[in-house]
């Protein structure tokens, strides 16, 4: 993924741990969105933080420049609603746009490592900034670091010049004290809150160094009006004059810089380490509009448990910078060096960033929780919805006990008496809920159910299934309990038809294939947990249920030509018995917000968690086969151009994408359809694409992957920033699910099983990741290999597509003894490490 030119426009590479915020690395090199502080602050600066390169030629000349290209957005400045700043003002100075900079410049993002090469005709060496924060599979520790690491290579093209690398950083608290805390390995500034103690709100440090003792160290820039601090900056580094400074007394804006000089011939090379680390220890709700006053409820972010401060992260960077990079840089080229088609990387990988930023919170203990994304100042929709994040299938593989903890969230305190589970959960834990606001969510309750199937085959963690089962299944069953006031299948017929909340914001009534799919998707897999824990009356009924609920879709809610939703749109009686007057449409004598005749772009939904997660047959595969060609034919537009949408727009001219809803010729659409009816919603394509992909359909398939990815290609939007409800939204982490989509990746790990079949045919290789190990999958015309990067796998069976094929099995060098058997090869239980080798 290069980008260059206009490309490079919208580019913000957030880099931070996971839990920690994050900062934004863009396109050209700026620093913008600084949400390090418990909060997003979309389009934020913190005003010259940059970094400088000097070269001292022997001829005396000396040439300094900013580390960045050419500034390309917002050139009459951004509105600001503020006085002298702004819209009519230009880019805001603090960017060090308007220094001498680079002229040529190469975006290279391939997540989690963002690379920038600077070059100029006037510049005696080609400078590689490389950036990234530590993400390891497995490792949620490590990936949690809150700090953002740089790494800068000159390689220099004339002999005998004198460089300096400089990044300085300005203090972003009320009252900044900047501390000299270098020692023998490094040259370090610690940007202190000097008005506040450490266990109070809204108290921070920062710390910037290098890798270099007796360094280059200046702890406040000059204080003064006007320019004054920025003038004296650039004149004391063009004069070689950058001496330390002291200030006794706290002030508002300093600006800190630390760096390095080293001498070069052509052809040499030297790499400088920086490390920018943070601490905001206490988090609180600040947007809460609850009954309860909680924002006076502290408790540490994660990471604050973990380091005492900035500085101690800090030292931990750098001493482990080499080990850190390593790991990461190993995740990196097993994700990105890959047989797979590049738009499908590209997916996968760009919307991993969710991750690193501000939609992503880790609670004192560790616990996971999520933001579905979030606004410009504040989270969007906050508690780890259950329906948004059960899209999102990139935290179940790459970080599973952080997985695992969302359920237990969910299960401990979301989930009521009768079983109905409270769709976000809200911060502090323990807060309680009062009204109607977060009603149970059938899509989302549902998706709870095979989430707990999926995280207990990943973890192969028995022990955890059997402490959770029945709450697992008190919040299946709420489907058909007495108690539960929406009615979703209260006679017990495996058919979802009463009042049903869902992802859309909106209610549905009666059976619709989409919530239906769910249903039977979670019945299946509470079955097949039911057989395993030898719970065989509940085995039974949930089976019978299936079959039920099968049975009905395929006879009543398919047209022929794809899935639908019954329900008689002029029956007022629905609002009336659930209460609901809102969803009447006086009017036209209609309910509002169903779907009716159209082709959703989620109506086998159900069938793709089902593919991903082994369930089987959701719904009848001949049926399926003749939906999702003519979903593609109606959903999928070439061209938005001519199409008409009243809601978001995140496609529009003539830029592809795939709808919400389609009303094809002759489809009943009721005046006021489902909501979001005309949106393309990357989350919901990825998820559609993948089902495409899964049935046969790769071609398909990957067109809506590419023009989701057209979209975000750097000049029209942020690659590493999928919009929906806000920002660095999660759905769209749906795209991790093609990595097992396309190596045909199962797994079992109660049984220690695991499988490949990939739907391609060739030379394949992609990544893998379980519970406790990850890494490659590999094969060619002389076998197959699973290696193991991090981790251990111990596995008793495995299943490939040919299994008469192979001659020999060798674990870490050990020849194995085998057996197939029901095209399962088994051999003894056994640990591996490095790697499992199959050979035809």
């Amino acid at each position: 993924m290069i980008y260059e030119g206009k490309k490079l426009t919208e580019i913000s590479f957030p880099i931070g741990g996971i839990g920690t915020g994050s900062i934004g690395f863009c396109g050209n090199g700026e620093f913008y969105d600084w949400e390090i502080f418990n909060r997003p602050n979309k389009g934020s600066i913190n005003a010259y933080t940059h970094f400088a390169v000097k070269a001292e030629l022997p001829s005396g000349e000396t040439i300094v420049k900013i580390l960045q290209g050419d500034h390309l957005r917002d050139l009459s400045g951004q509105y600001s609603k503020l006085i002298y700043v702004g819209f009519g003002y230009g880019p805001a100075g603090g960017t060090m746009c308007g220094f001498p900079h680079f002229k040529n410049v190469t975006f290279k993002g391939e997540f989690p490592i963002a690379e920038i090469t600077f070059s100029d005709d006037d510049f005696p060496a080609v400078i590689k900034l490389t950036a990234f924060n530590p993400f390891i599979p497995l490792d949620a520790d490590n990936s949690s670091i809150p700090a953002a690491f740089f790494n800068i290579s000159v390689n220099s093209l004339k002999d005998d010049v004198k460089y300096s690398v400089l990044f300085s950083v300005k203090n972003p608290f009320d009252a900044s004290e900047n501390l000299d805390v270098s020692d023998e390995n490094s040259t370090a500034i610690m940007l202190k809150c000097a008005n506040k103690s450490p266990d109070e709100k809204d108290y921070g440090d920062m710390t910037v160094s290098v890798d270099s003792p007796n360094g280059i160290l200046q702890q406040y820039w000059y204080r003064g009006a006007w320019q004054d601090i920025v003038s004296s900056y650039w004149y004391e580094i063009n004069a070689g004059d950058l001496q330390n400074r002291v200030y006794s007394e706290p002030a508002e804006g300093d600006v800190a810089t630390v760096g390095t000089a080293f001498k070069l011939n052509s052809n040499q090379e030297k790499n400088i380490r920086f490390v920018l680390s943070w601490n905001v220890p206490n988090f609180y709700n600040f947007w809460a509009d609850y009954e309860q006053d909680v924002s006076n409820i502290l408790w540490k972010n994660y990471y604050a448990t973990l380091f005492k401060d900035s500085l101690d992260t800090n030292k931990y960077c750098l001493h482990n910078f080499d080990e850190l990079y390593r790991k990461t840089n190993e995740f990196r080229n097993s994700l990105h060096n890959t047989t797979l088609d590049p738009v499908v990387v590209e997916a996968v990988s760009s919307t991993l960033s969710v991750l690193k930023s501000p939609t992503v919170v880790r609670l004192e203990d560790g616990t996971f929780y999520g933001f579905e994304g979030v606004h410009e100042l504040v989270g969007s929709c906050e508690g780890t919805c259950t329906h948004v994040w059960s899209y999102a299938y990139a935290l179940c593989f790459l970080f599973p006990e952080l997985e695992r903890s969302l359920r237990e969230t969910e299960f401990n305190y979301d989930t009521e008496e009768a079983g109905g589970t409270h769709f976000r959960t809200r911060l502090p834990l323990g807060t309680s809920f009062s009204g109607d606001r977060h009603r149970p969510c059938v899509d989302g309750q549902m998706a709870t159910v095979f989430k707990a199937y999926r995280e207990w085959k990943i973890s192969g963690d028995d022990q955890w299934l059997r402490n959770n089962w029945e709450q697992i299944c008190k919040i299946l069953e709420f489907a058909w309990s007495p108690q539960n006031p929406d009615e979703w299948d209260r006679d017990m017929d495996g058919v979802l038809e009463g009042r049903q909340h869902h992802t859309l914001d909106m209610e549905l009534f009666g059976p619709s294939s989409w919530l239906q799919g769910m249903y039977l998707a979670a019945l299946k897999a509470a079955s097949q947990m039911a057989r395993y824990l030898g719970d065989t009356k509940r085995c039974e009924l949930y089976d019978d249920l299936f079959q039920k609920g099968y049975e009905f879709t395929k006879d009543n809610l398919f047209n022929g030509k794809y899935f639908t939703h019954k329900v008689d749109v002029t029956n007022k009686s629905y609002t009336e018995h659930f209460d609901c007057p809102q969803y009447w449409n006086e009017e036209k004598g209609q309910l509002k917000y169903q779907i009716v005749e159209g082709s959703i772009i989620d109506q086998l939904l159900g069938q793709w968690h089902a593919n991903i997660l082994g369930l089987g047959d959701i719904f009848d595969k001949k049926q399926r086969k003749i939906a999702l060609e003519n979903m593609f034919k109606n959903n999928f537009k070439t061209s938005m151009r001519d199409f008409a949408n009243m809601w978001r727009i995140f496609a529009l001219n003539d830029e592809s994408g795939s709808v919400m809803c389609d009303y094809p010729e002759g489809a009943e659409k009721p005046v006021i359809p489902i909501p979001y009816c005309e949106e393309c919603m990357t989350g919901f394509e990825y998820s559609f694409a993948g089902l495409l992909i899964s049935e046969g359909f790769i071609d398909e398939g990957l067109r809506v992957i590419r023009a989701v990815r057209d979209r975000y290609d750097g000049e029209k939007r942020n690659p590493f920033n999928e919009i929906e409800c806000g920002s660095n939204y999660a759905r769209p982490m749906a795209s991790f699910a093609l990595l097992p989509i396309f190596s045909g990746f199962s797994f079992d790990m109660s049984n220690h099983h695991i499988g490949f079949s990939p739907i391609v045919d060739g030379d394949f290789k992609c990544m893998w990741s379980l519970g406790s190990g990850w890494g490659d999958y590999i094969r060619n015309n002389e076998g197959e290999k699973i290696l193991i990067k991090g981790g251990a796998l111990r596995l008793s069976s495995i299943s490939v597509a040919n299994p008469e094929l192979i001659k020999t099995i060798s674990a870490d060098g050990k020849v194995l003894d085998f057996m197939v058997d029901n095209n399962t090869i088994r051999f003894t239980e056994i640990e591996i490490k490095n790697a499992l080798t199959l050979q035809y």
